[in-house]
């Protein structure tokens, strides 16, 4: 279904309820700039250090694409877990696992109270954005107690930049890449007042430190596209 929802005028903050969880396909690969690329290269990253019966959970796992995507690729057999908090995400995201025939456990709860278990990678894509900063270090903490030894985390941020000049540009090219997705200048405006306060984005180093402050050793950029970036993070 094609997302439509900020076409007229919104009263309330942005909340992942059943009216985004209709269309939420659909907004992420139109409102998230190489979309597709970044879920290829997160299924195989996450292949390559995992192996055979080791588990990999999504954090805010929505709809399961990415979950959907490592099951299908795999090679050997996964134990694949999402967790999220909205009811509405889960009830689609089994639904779709459902009509796959994959083997995945969906959850829903909240990542910051719900026990991860040991895994061998966890995925939060597009997550830490919307924990309250004070909260982000403790969930990292969270992460990375749960790795084995030589596990990483993979996840995706929106981006700024300290320099506001160039913050102000890369604003700009983003903007640019959702008008080309066919989003009006409305509808653009409307998402980011709904999104105001409740979606905090971080810059690309203070990811990279709340991760090492959490006791990850390496902690690297693998993809970046103006205000998107996409880290690894390894537990060794």
């Amino acid at each position: 279904m094609k997302d439509k929802i900020f076409e007229h005028s919104i009263n309330k903050q942005f909340e992942f309820d059943e009216s985004v969880a209709s269309v939420f396909d659909d907004m992420l690969s139109r409102s998230i700039p190489f979309y597709a690329e970044v879920l290829n290269l997160v299924c195989e990253l996450s292949l390559k250090y995992t192996h055979e019966n080791g588990a990999i959970t999504d954090l805010g796992c929505s709809t399961a694409n990415t979950l959907l995507l490592i099951a299908k690729e795999a090679k050997f057999p996964l134990r694949l877990k999402g967790i999220d908090n909205s009811e509405a995400m889960c009830e689609r995201a089994r639904r779709k696992i459902k009509a796959y025939g994959a083997d995945i456990e969906i959850v829903e709860g909240d990542i910051l109270e719900h026990a991860f278990g040991t895994n061998s990678v966890i995925i939060a894509n597009y997550t830490f954005q919307f924990i309250r900063p004070p909260k982000r270090v403790k969930l990292a903490e969270k992460i990375y107690e749960s790795l084995e030894n030589g596990g990483i985390c993979i996840f995706s941020e929106k981006i700024i930049y300290k320099n506001k000049i160039l913050n102000k540009k890369m604003i700009d090219l983003y903007l640019s890449f959702k008008k080309n997705q066919g989003y009006s200048d409305f509808e653009i405006a409307q998402k980011r007042e709904a999104l105001e306060n409740v979606l905090v984005p971080y810059t690309e180093n203070e990811n990279i430190d709340m991760m090492k402050a959490a006791g990850f050793s390496e902690v690297v950029s693998v993809f970046k596209y103006a205000n998107f970036a996409t880290f690894l993070a390894i537990k060794t």
